[in-house]
This record gives C-alpha cells, structure tokens and sequence, in this order.
C-alpha cells in the first residue's frame, strides 16, 4: 500500500454514493425492534475485508468494528439475493460507457454464464469400460 492510499476494503464516499441506494431498506419493527442493525458501509467493508484477505468468515476480526462474520455473511446473502451486485454492475458499465471509457472491441462472450433451462437434454446413460458387473456386497 503506497502512502495516502486506503487499504482495499475501505469503500470511499464516491463509490458507497453509487452503492447505497442499491442497498435494499429492512424497516425496524416498531414494537420491540431489537438492536440497531450495524450500518450497510460498515458490514460492506467486512465483506470486503474477508474477500481480500481470504479468512474464514468466522475469524473477521471484532475490533475492526464491522461486526461479526456472520453478520457480514447474512448480509452479502440478502444483498445477492436482492440483485444488489448485478445492478451496480450495469450501473458502473453504463458509467463508463457514458464517459467513453470503455473499448467494446476487446469484449469476450462467454457462455459458461449462461443459465442451462433445467439442465439441458436428458444424456443417453454411458456404457460401462468394466468387463463384467461387480458382485454385489450387501448378500
């Protein structure tokens, strides 16, 4: 990390700009509504923390003040869930496209991102290379 830089799971004010309203709102229940939850920007740099160092969900440092890990697991649940990160990403591609900063010449297709419909055509069952059948071991 360079002087003056933020360590990578530190969101800056630009970009949580962009996240925040993505973000979907769980309204406090009025009777006996709990704990404050921990703010979004806080539980986001967990998740970023446990992503870039590699660590157990369950090993995110407390004293970082981005919760538990599990806090920071059910959160990125419910945020993949609500299609949080696929908006940000058209989001940030349209930026850039409006800004020209993007060269479509370069694009790669891949089409392992393609969702199969109920798992393709049924297979026709694959010989066995054996030359003769197991005995069985439950007689």
């Amino acid at each position: 990390m360079r002087k003056g830089e933020y360590p990578p799971w530190i969101v800056p004010d630009d970009l949580w700009q962009r996240i925040e309203p993505l973000l979907p709102v769980k309204p406090r229940r009025l009777r006996s509504p709990g704990r404050r939850p921990l703010p979004d920007r806080l539980v986001l740099q967990g998740i970023l923390f446990v992503l870039h160092t590699g660590i157990q969900w369950e090993f995110l440092p407390q004293q970082l003040g981005f919760g538990s890990g599990m806090t920071c697991w059910r959160r990125l649940e419910q945020w993949n869930r609500a299609g949080v990160w696929q908006r940000l990403h058209e989001l940030l591609l349209a930026e850039l496209h409006s800004l020209g900063k993007l060269d479509w010449s370069r694009a790669v297709v891949d089409s392992s991102h393609v969702r199969a419909a109920r798992r393709g055509p049924k297979a026709v069952r694959a010989r066995s290379t054996a030359p003769a059948r197991a005995p069985s071991t439950t007689s």
